[in-house]
């Protein structure tokens, strides 16, 4: 009779789950995973560092819908990879981590990289973690942490597998390998709760649907682009939903900013009186002072977790169902209803949308200059493929990216989300080339946010992922350097310069094509060089340090039009400005 040890097993339980590919970087207590993966196909992508495995892990599930999976050493291999769990986590993004462990045999003898807690590191920032104990029972727990890990909400599961068990062999015949142990059926909407809300559909003159992860992860992109057409509603997706309906769809208005009240005050006409919440939890932009939701409108909420209903706001209507569910009942009730075209509603977001394309006509026209941001991402906008992945890192470039990129294709555009966390753009980009060879990937990144995981060019080079990146090069950390002088004034600043970097070059010593642009007119032809050089590219753009991005203002706003202050004394029940969060009583 055969034995087979912990890593055999476990590799053969990933290969259940259709995992073709791991992200990690080596560590001992992972060979016996590594020893498996030489007998089976599944694909090894080791990076320069643990945070870029982890990062690359949530990156693959953004743009598959299935969960990433990335395996680090114990200690400071799990330590490295908090980072990358947390983004995970604040997302909702389902991905396996595994980590090693010092021997079971060695707890309180201060082993190598032993003696840390690492279940809690991982139990706050996790769906679910596990720590393995005996080493027959390794798929078991896999299967246990898939079926965390898309169950309901989504997110980051964590199996710890000391190297001792991992090591340990069990007879192959008492191996048990879990089968049937995930629903085949989502939850759907009650009838009464989907009839109240085709009802309010119905008499809505000015809806709009706010979707969110939840489409995208039910793999619904098809039914929400036809029950808007059904209901002639517009869409504004959240960064995990774009693309769920194409964005250059006559019903799809970019994101959730597009029904902001403010947008609709200035131009003296009412904003939306519907908003359909589909699979969004109510967070940054719709809960609180910050939200882009008219106090008066009705709003009906659909989530997979009904303890995200209501979460920081009043809810007319809380519907607990999964997306894809919700969407199919809902178009089979609807059958041949007609819903009000809503032309007037319509033609006030287009007529927005079209304005605030064009208000940066002016800057596009310039060739001679500083590069203006948004010349450089509408040309490279221009120059990509209709069906592009795109991921965006850095504070005020990931915006500008954002609004310069249509996403037709759902898991086409990545970038930030709650945890606000840098350096995710070459891992995320990464493994969307290693999910899409085919198709291309292109990740723009700011100079700031380039010194982190700048090393993964390198592993783009060793495992033949051939991305596009361009750095948006201001010589600054451009959102805070802004932000303190809107705050301070002029020339007021600390620790947000950087100076000229040669990234071009740090990325040839990588192995990368390198290019350095100056002018506007050689962006273009930078880019079709880059894109076709058939490796990992680096085109550093040096661009306006002065421009600043319109959600930096935005967030600055209290300063707009008044003496920049020094951070002196303040009266009792003044407000102070908090960067990020806007205006606050803090006595």
């Amino acid at each position: 009779m055969a034995r087979i040890h912990g890593g055999e097993m476990l590799v053969r339980a990933l290969e259940r789950e259709g995992v073709g590919q791991v992200f990690t970087l080596h560590g001992g207590h992972l060979d016996a995973i590594f020893d498996a993966c030489l007998r089976h196909s599944l694909r090894v992508i080791d990076t320069r560092h643990e945070q870029a495995a982890a990062h690359m892990a949530d990156g693959w599930a953004r743009t598959t819908g299935r969960p990433g999976v990335a395996m680090v050493t114990a200690g400071p291999g799990v330590t490295d990879a908090v980072t990358g769990v947390a983004n995970a986590y604040m997302d909702s993004i389902p991905m396996l981590l595994i980590g090693g462990r010092s021997p079971l045999a060695d707890d309180e003898l201060l082993p190598l990289q032993g003696g840390i807690d690492q279940m809690g590191l991982m139990r706050p920032i996790t769906k679910w973690a596990y720590s393995v104990t005996q080493v027959a029972r390794i798929p078991e727990f896999v299967a246990m942490a898939f079926r965390h890990a898309v169950s309901g909400r989504p997110g980051p599961v964590f199996l710890e597998i000391p190297i001792d068990v991992l090591f340990a062999r069990a007879d192959e015949e008492s191996v048990r390998f879990p089968e049937h142990y995930r629903p085949r059926t989502m939850p759907g909407p009650s009838r009464d709760a989907l009839a109240q809300a085709l009802a309010w559909l119905a008499e809505a003159r000015r809806p709009a649907i706010l979707a969110g992860g939840g489409v995208w992860f039910a793999q619904a992109a098809s039914e929400l682009t036809q029950f808007a057409e059904l209901t002639h509603t517009p869409v504004m997706a959240n960064h995990k939903a774009r693309g769920s309906i194409p964005e250059d769809h006559p019903l799809c208005f970019g994101g959730f900013g597009a029904i902001h009240p403010g947008a609709h005050k200035r131009r003296e006409a009412p904003s939306a009186d519907l908003v359909i919440l589909l699979g969004t939890r109510i967070g940054l932009f719709t809960g609180g002072r910050n939200s882009v939701i008219p106090p008066d409108a009705r709003v009906i909420q659909v989530d997979i977790e009904a303890e995200e209903i209501g979460r920081a706001r009043n809810i007319e209507l809380g519907i607990v169902a999964d997306c894809g569910e919700f969407l199919r009942q809902a178009i089979a009730a609807i059958g041949d209803t007609k819903f009000d075209p809503h032309r007037e509603w319509l033609e006030r977001l287009s007529a927005i949308r079209t304005a605030q394309f064009h208000r940066w006509d002016e800057a596009l026209a310039r060739d001679d200059g500083p590069i203006h941001p948004v010349r450089l991402v509408r040309e490279v906008a221009q120059v990509l493929d209709r069906d592009a992945i795109v991921a965006a890192d850095g504070g005020e470039t990931a915006a500008w990216m954002g609004n310069a990129w249509k996403a037709r294709v759902p898991g086409s555009f990545m970038t930030h989300g709650y945890l606000g966390c840098l350096g995710t753009g070459l891992p995320f980009a990464l493994a969307a080339k290693a999910a899409h060879p085919d198709r291309q990937v292109f990740c723009i990144v700011g100079d700031g946010s380039a010194g982190l995981n700048f090393s993964e060019f390198h592993t783009a080079v060793k495992h033949n992922l051939p991305v596009t990146v361009v750095i948006n090069n201001d010589r600054q950390w451009g959102m805070s350097k802004h932000g303190q002088e809107l705050a301070w004034g002029k020339g007021r600043h600390v620790a947000t310069e950087l100076g000229m970097v040669h990234y071009e070059r740090a990325a040839a010593g990588l192995g990368a094509y390198g290019e350095l642009v100056e002018r506007a007119v050689d962006i273009a032809p930078a880019m079709k060089r880059a894109l076709s050089c058939g490796r990992v590219a680096c085109l550093n753009v040096i661009t306006d340090a002065e421009v600043i991005e319109p959600g930096t203002l935005a967030m600055y706003s209290a300063f707009s039009g008044k003496k920049p202050r020094d951070g002196g004394e303040q009266k009792p029940g003044k407000e102070t400005m908090l960067p990020y969060y806007g205006t606050r009583k803090i006595d």
